[in-house]
């Protein structure tokens, strides 16, 4: 079921982003006067079709990664006389350029309509607040402690996690000191406290930006019951069911979840003697864990259990919601940011700073389209609109085959007066290709990677 889940998810948010982007550059040629002869989502053949009264077919075809506008140009077919005034390629320059960058624009807009969209119905984040603070870490050097609310970061304010997340992953490879402002309550004014880094999150793999500073989110205490369960792992196989609470562990007592979770972590292969409750019955299970291993290349053990959720005190919930003006501004600002932010990190991969293995392809693509479908309407909206930016982002990438190649092309024609010559362009074709390649065959063998 999860695999299904997986697959459809996927196949929705691409075929959203794909259809928003090839919108645009249809919507923008038919406003310049350029016949479109198809617009085709996905690759392949059709498996369904449909031409309107303009004469542009319409189609959904078979391989669903991706999609394309076909307008009726010189260079790929003849053209009859008396419609080359509506051929791409006899257009103006300027118009040229409008009809490319057409299809990033809407990925852009997609991303402020949805972020819009959740800032006017309002989401409920927890606050930032220390859990933990490491020994002689960079949060204790500093002197932030326990308890503390982080209101801003660098700066900026912060109102969540996710907000100081963003912040901190824009600083990767600083080597100076990064500026916090928190306070102990609502009544206390803010204290700066300056966290000096050196090669802040440098390669890596995957980021840990809260954990590399010695900081832990505060959570309420969760107690050692069940979840979920799942089936044929090592909780299922032993017999543990949701709702159980683990009492003890080969006779030592758990006093709550994180206590039962490095136990398992720590005993890959063990068996391991349960006392557990179940509807006020004492029970005495044996579970041996699996075991699993992490990025890092460290094995812990796993049983395929997760924790009962618990509910979080008032104090420390936080409503972000704006009035349809105000979260309008507010959606523009966080799309700014996630593009900002991506540019960077494609930035710092190249130099080095980031590990090329934090590339996603399809199969990460599919389990997080997945996860956040499961999570809830927030969590996948938000993540349509940060896949809808980095689609955006990766197309204006000065890169023959990409849009951002074509719009290269169109401003040196700017610049020189006249087109770049086919040959350069045939060139820049190949090499384009290879790249584009590259990247892909990449991001699928780190997919493959994080699976085994």
């Amino acid at each position: 079921m999860g695999l299904i889940q997986n697959v459809l998810a996927v196949i929705v948010v691409l075929g959203l982003l794909v259809t928003f982007h090839e919108y645009g550059h249809y919507w923008v040629a038919r406003r310049c006067g350029v016949r479109v002869l198809r617009f085709s989502v996905g690759f392949g053949k059709p498996i369904w079709s449909r031409v309107d009264r303009n004469g542009t077919e319409f189609a959904i075809a078979a391989i669903p990664l991706g999609g394309y506008v076909k307008m009726l140009d010189e260079r790929e077919a003849p053209v009859p006389d008396d419609q080359l005034d509506q051929a791409f390629n006899r257009k103006s320059v300027w118009q040229r350029i409008a009809i490319v960058a057409a299809g990033p624009l809407a990925n852009f807009l997609l991303a402020i309509v949805a972020y819009w969209a959740l800032f006017v119905a309002g989401t409920t984040t927890v606050a930032p607040v220390v859990g933990d603070v490491a020994i002689d870490s960079p949060a204790e050097r500093s002197g932030l402690r326990s308890g503390q609310e982080i209101v801003s970061v660098e700066g900026d304010a912060v109102r969540s996690w996710d907000d100081i997340n963003l912040r901190l992953i824009a600083r990767i490879g600083a080597s100076d000191e990064l500026s916090f402002q928190a306070r102990g309550d609502a009544s206390e004014e803010a204290r700066e406290y300056r966290l000096p880094v050196e090669n802040y999150l440098v390669r890596q793999d995957p980021p840990q930006p809260l954990a590399t500073l010695g900081i832990t989110p505060w959570q309420p205490p969760f107690p050692p019951r069940l979840g979920q369960v799942i089936d044929g792992e090592a909780a299922a196989r032993a017999g543990l069911q949701a709702g159980d609470e683990i009492l003890a562990v080969n006779g030592t007592p758990v006093g709550d979840w994180m206590d039962f979770v490095n136990i398992v972590r720590a005993s890959p292969g063990e068996t391991l003697a349960l006392e557990v409750t179940r509807n006020g019955e004492q029970l005495s299970l044996t579970m041996v864990p699996g075991e699993t291993e992490l990025e890092t290349g460290v094995s812990i053990g796993y049983v395929g259990a997760g924790v009962e959720s618990v509910e979080w005190p008032e104090e420390y919930r936080r409503e972000i919601r704006y009035g349809p003006v105000a979260a309008l501004g507010q959606a523009v600002e966080r799309t700014s940011d996630m593009t900002l932010l991506t540019l960077g990190a494609i930035r710092k991969m190249l130099v080095g700073l980031i590990s090329p293995s934090n590339l996603s392809g399809p199969i990460t693509i599919a389990q997080v389209a997945g996860d956040t479908a499961r999570t809830g309407l927030e969590s996948f909206v938000s993540f349509l609109a940060y896949l809808s930016i980095s689609l955006a982002v990766l197309n204006l990438l000065p890169i023959p085959v990409l849009d951002g190649g074509h719009l290269l092309y169109y401003f040196v024609e700017v610049v020189r007066g006249r087109p770049v010559s086919e040959r350069t362009q045939a060139m820049g074709l190949r090499i384009g290709l290879a790249l584009i390649a590259t990247l892909m065959l990449m991001a699928l063998y780190f997919d493959l990677m994080r699976l085994w």
